[in-house]
């Protein structure tokens, strides 16, 4: 058995609505009447009103810290954005870490296994040490780093987690995911950038993971499924540039889900012995409003089925990695001692086109 036993969330100091962020947009790309049209009609369609960066150019239309205030200059490179990102991912990392420890009874030093989830920045020695260094946990903590899965890494963080419970109960498993998104804009006007910049933003999320409950709220993971869509293989993914990492994010994303999804919860569901009418809260990646209309129109479901998903979609926009635990994280802080033996169940997508799905099931002690 595994519990999820506490979760923590942290966003970086720049909180940005959507209008600044479409301001910052047009300047910096350079955008003509009709391209700046496409890119407010995106981002007014978007679902998302605020979104966070570790970066304050978003918020500006001059002035700005790290992209290029002439339109002759060059765009920072790949290094140049990497050392952003190893600048601010462990304070980020550690702040939600922290706030996933600080409600628990727990000696830091009891921490087995550290997991750290990111496709958005590399560097060694990584994350991971840094994490060790900042938590205060002891050195000889067992570490694993998922990098470059996109946004259902988190599902892998949590299966490898569970692995080790089953067959460790005394671990604690301390999971880690920080995406830092917004060091990587591309300026050119591609309908994939227009996507891209329109929804992601930067977050972290952790979770402690153990092989025994706590008192108060638990969550069991009691199912997994995975599946690739081979058709969305290349509607989806991420490559690294000269200029930061190039996201490939198509407009049929949304169609390739729809197409997947009833079949991959069935299976999920099947394996598990439950039906979706024994489903009572839903945890869904919010990879964009399409994804989320696409899903209810597959499984039937309401938008109130949805509204944890859409309210993160509302608040933080798409971080990837982590969002889909701050959907969970909206759920368990609104979990009573009524909702003991209640399934959650729980998608995201990634590259591949990857479609991951997970059963939880709520324990109250």
């Amino acid at each position: 058995m595994s519990y999820i036993t506490s979760i923590g969330i942290a966003n970086p100091e720049h909180q940005l609505n959507q209008a600044s962020i479409a301001n910052f947009m047009v300047k910096v790309m350079q955008l003509g009447n009709e391209d700046e049209r496409k890119l407010r009609a995106v981002f007014r369609m978007s679902g998302i009103e605020t979104r966070h960066s570790v970066l304050s150019d978003y918020g500006r239309e001059q002035d700005f810290e790290f992209y290029p205030n002439q339109t002759t200059s060059v765009f920072p490179s790949t290094s140049e954005r990497l050392e952003v990102y190893e600048k601010y991912a462990v304070h980020l990392s550690a702040d939600a870490a922290s706030r996933c420890l600080q409600p628990l009874s727990i000696d830091r030093q009891e921490i087995t296994h550290l997991v750290v989830v990111s496709c958005t920045g590399m560097y060694a020695p990584g994350l991971d040490i840094d994490l060790v260094k900042a938590l205060g946990l002891k050195t000889t903590v067992e570490r694993t780093c998922i990098n470059f899965m996109g946004c259902y890494a988190a599902f892998n963080a949590i299966k490898l987690a569970h692995a080790l419970c089953e067959s460790q109960p005394a671990s604690k498993v301390l999971v880690v995911c920080t995406e830092l998104c917004t060091i990587h804009f591309q300026k050119e006007t591609t309908e994939d950038n227009l996507l891209a910049n329109a929804l992601f933003a930067d977050g972290s999320a952790a979770l402690l993971i153990e092989g025994t409950p706590r008192s108060g709220t638990n969550l069991k993971p009691i199912g997994f499924f995975c599946d690739l869509a081979m058709e969305g293989e290349r509607d989806m993914a991420w490559s690294i540039g000269d200029w930061g990492f190039e996201m490939r994010l198509s407009s049929y994303v949304p169609d390739v889900i729809r197409r997947g999804i009833h079949q991959l919860t069935i299976s999920l569901l099947q394996k598990i012995e439950h039906r979706l009418s024994d489903i009572s809260y839903f945890a869904v990646h919010p990879g964009g409003k399409k994804i989320l209309e696409a899903i209810e129109q597959e499984l039937k479901l309401t938008k109130t089925d949805n509204r944890f998903a859409y309210d993160v979609l509302k608040n933080y926009g798409n971080m990837s990695s982590p969002t889909v635990l701050f959907v969970l994280n909206y759920i368990y802080r609104s979990l009573t001692n009524a909702d003991h033996g209640k399934k959650i169940l729980s998608f995201a997508f990634g590259p591949g086109l990857t479609l991951e799905s997970m059963v939880l099931e709520v324990e109250k002690h």
